[in-house]
């Protein structure tokens, strides 16, 4: 006789009969009588379910999933997060009146019978026949578990769960043979512990440690009389008999259990009747999921924490397997955050820039040497409420890790430029003739030997006193524009994009830096992380370390904990402690006497960088002292609001300036986060100034102070350089449309970059 599988239209009365007969085949295994190949459920027919002595003897027992704690480098929460919410607690950390409640309702002769109980099948099928229907199971606690195991296993994939749950003969024998497996091996103690561990009781609460603190803020181990029944009645029906929202119904539910313990002998009738007399007495926790629940406005930190986790091959070789990983929770998470840190750059951050503002501003700080992520911020909160401002985007990091498409630094950039020439033998008191306007020079070397030779944009300073000639060290105080597009054209972009390359600085979008010459004015976007990091190479004397966010990991498997190995930082020499030394002598100078002078941390020694972008879409200050080094962006995310005309945390600004917006943020940024830390000196080198050129008053003194050669045409031939040797080709050409890279609309000065 074939079988049909459920679904196929059978009777009330044949359903029963299939009930019946896997009953007394589990009855007949449990006797040990040998069955046939094909007997009357027709097991070994093509197309059936295999063969019961067939079915694999050990059970697949998945670890349960647990919530994920994720710490500070202090050991303090900064969240919790889940894919299920679940602690696994010992059967003696459960109330009694808890375990007796689960028991009585769900499984009276739990301790009577063994992996199935056939009294409960032949009153379950009575009942069934005189309903026509399916009105009662007989399913036991240990047959409860097998099919939670079997949905704990098929985790969030919908197709795996629905065949964990579906009604078919075959299914039900799986569970009955290992429901005895599991009699056999655990015994009926540790059959509790693992069921009231492994069951959902609603409002995202898996496990009755869980279910206590939602519903109670208590320890499963405190739960009285009357709540223990409550808890044991949600489990028939977790959405029916939901507390919060139906409180009658599960008053009703309460009540039941109650009655049953007392018809079971668990409690008095006396006992019962008082308890159902009690309010439900409800304390209810709210669900705490994820990294909106973040203190000290981690939410953005602990997202890169997930990120990291996601993406890194260390944790599994493939994506799925590192989502399963964390999906499974049960991980005690130890990050690099430092608290100090992070709460100062918050502090700083909300004082600085409105959460309402037209812009926002995005702040981290790494520990040179290290790479270590000590804080990350914004002054738009984590959340998904867009009328609040509030935005799930990392402003901080690049577009793979949560991030966007990252924002150009404009002159935050020149020091890279600077570190690539002096590391190629250029010496630090090199001069160019850097005119007020100029276009960009031609011809210019890329690498694998190509050379940029168009022709067109010009390009001028911020402030028509800006005429040179400058040295470098000058220059760089002043963020001159035109010093910097010479540099390069003398030293070719190659050397750049490969200094840029050792210090970390990679395009937020994952795309390679263009070999442009307008990459010295900082067109490419990247984000606040990178140029951090970067930074914090020239703190580290040269070592650039890949920045990390985690410090150790323990996953917490049924009672034993293991460690899990954890990405590390790997450092390299991005350039020798000569020219690390030269670009911090060059940027401790813009915080003492150049654009930077408002970012300055009085006594304690640093350096730093600003940053404007042409039109001002985007404004920055990077900077660092020996110990840590933090870079602070300013602008609109979606690249519409310029900074003109603009209040920004109260403060009216008629055109914003890396020194005036950003400075101030990083400035009281770091003061709190290294109060009470050491203050290192650099290692400084002697950069002397260059003699005063004299000016014979004729206005036409080749390499004269203010660069005009020939009568003081500044696009004109032999522009005059530091030794009076130095020359650059007539700039003749125009430059395509294309030339400049970058999100902002103007083409001049850079098209988006440049400005001090």
């Amino acid at each position: 006789m074939s079988k049909k599988r459920s679904g196929g239209g059978l009777s009330p009365t044949q359903q029963a009969a299939k009930f019946l007969g896997v009953s007394v085949l589990a009855g007949a295994v449990m006797a040990g009588i040998a069955l046939p190949a094909a007997g009357a459920l027709g097991l070994a027919a093509k197309g059936s379910v295999e063969s019961f002595d067939e079915l694999p003897t050990n059970l697949k027992t998945p670890p349960l999933s647990q919530r994920t704690t994720i710490l500070d480098s202090e050991g303090g929460t900064i969240a919790t997060v889940y894919s299920r919410d679940r602690t696994v607690v010992d059967l003696k950390n459960i109330s009694p009146y808890m375990q007796k409640a689960i028991v009585a309702i769900e499984d009276s002769r739990f301790y009577q019978h063994g992996a199935v109980d056939l009294k409960g099948v032949l009153r379950a099928l009575n009942k069934n026949a005189q309903s026509g229907g399916v009105s009662q199971g007989a399913s036991t606690l240990t047959q409860q578990l097998v099919k939670n195991v079997a949905v704990e296993e098929a985790g969030d994939d919908p197709t795996k769960v629905a065949e964990a749950t579906q009604q078919t003969i075959g299914r039900k024998i799986r569970e009955l043979k290992y429901a005895i497996q599991l009699e056999e091996e655990l015994g009926k103690k540790k059959i509790l512990e693992n069921y009231l561990n492994i069951t959902f009781f609603g409002q995202q609460a898996y496990g009755v440690e869980a279910a206590s603190q939602r519903y109670f803020s208590t320890h499963a181990k405190n739960l009285n009389l009357e709540q223990s029944a409550l808890l044991a009645g949600i489990v028939q029906s977790p959405s029916r008999y939901d507390p919060v929202n139906d409180e009658a119904e599960a008053t009703k539910r309460r009540n039941t259990v109650l009655q049953r313990m007392a018809e079971v002998g668990d409690v008095s009738q006396a006992e019962a009747d008082k308890a159902k007399e009690q309010p439900l007495g409800l304390k209810v926790s709210k669900p705490k999921n994820g990294c909106i629940t973040a203190v000290k406005g981690a939410g953005f930190f602990c997202d890169y924490v997930r990120e990291v986790f996601l993406t890194d091959p260390v944790f599994g070789k493939t994506k799925e397997a590192r989502a399963k990983v964390w999906n499974q929770g049960g991980l005690t998470i130890k990050t690099t955050m430092d608290p100090q840190a992070q709460k100062s750059a918050q502090k700083s951050i909300k004082e600085h820039v409105y959460q309402k503002d037209d812009v926002a501003t995005a702040a981290t700080i790494v520990q040179p040497g290290t790479g270590k992520i000590l804080a990350m911020g914004q002054s738009r909160p984590y959340g998904i409420n867009n009328k609040k401002n509030e935005t799930t985007l990392n402003l901080s990091v690049n577009a793979a890790m949560g991030g966007g498409a990252g924002y150009q630094p404009g002159s935050t950039f020149k020091p890279i430029v600077a570190a690539a020439a002096i590391e190629g033998g250029m010496p630090a008191t090199k001069q160019f003739s850097s005119p007020y306007k100029m276009d960009y020079p031609s011809p210019v070397q890329l690498c694998d030997g190509k050379i940029w030779n168009e022709k067109g944009v010009e390009l001028t300073n911020e402030n028509t006193s800006e005429v040179g000639p400058y040295a470098m060290k000058e220059a760089t105080a002043k963020s001159v524009n035109t010093y910097y597009v010479q540099l390069i054209s003398d030293i070719g972009v190659c050397p750049v994009t490969e200094m840029a390359a050792k210090m970390g600085v990679q395009r937020a979008d994952g795309d390679k830096l263009q070999q442009r010459p307008s990459i010295a004015l900082g067109t490419q976007e990247v984000s606040p992380l990178t140029m951090a990091n970067a930074y914090a190479t020239f703190a580290s004397r040269g070592m650039y370390c890949t920045p990390v966010a985690i410090e150790s990991i323990t996953q917490r498997v049924g009672e034993k904990s293991k460690s899990l190995q954890v990405p590390k930082s790997t450092c390299s020499r991005a350039m020798s402690e000569t020219t690390a030394d030269t670009v911090n002598t060059l940027l401790k100078g813009v915080v003492e006497d150049g654009t930077g002078t408002q970012a300055g941390l009085g006594s304690r020694p640093s350096a730093g960088k600003t940053g404007t972008t042409d039109e001002r879409f985007a404004a920055w200050f990077v900077g660092y002292t020996p110990n840590m080094a933090g870079a602070v962006w300013v602008g609109d995310p979606a690249h519409k609001r310029k900074m003109q005309q603009i209040s920004i945390g109260g403060v009216w600004h008629e055109k914003v300036f890396g020194g005036d917006t950003p400075g101030p943020i990083w400035r009281d940024m770091m003061s709190g986060a290294l109060e009470g830390k050491d203050a290192p000196s650099f290692n400084l080198v002697n950069i002397p100034d260059p003699p005063k050129e004299k000016d014979d008053g004729d206005g036409n003194d080749d390499g004269d102070s203010r660069g005009n050669d020939n009568g003081g045409n500044d696009n004109g031939g032999n522009n005059g350089g530091d030794d009076g040797n130095t020359t650059f080709p007539t700039p003749t050409f125009s430059i395509p449309e294309n030339f400049i890279q970058g999100t902002s609309n103007g083409n001049g000065n850079g098209g988006g970059g440049g400005r001090g």
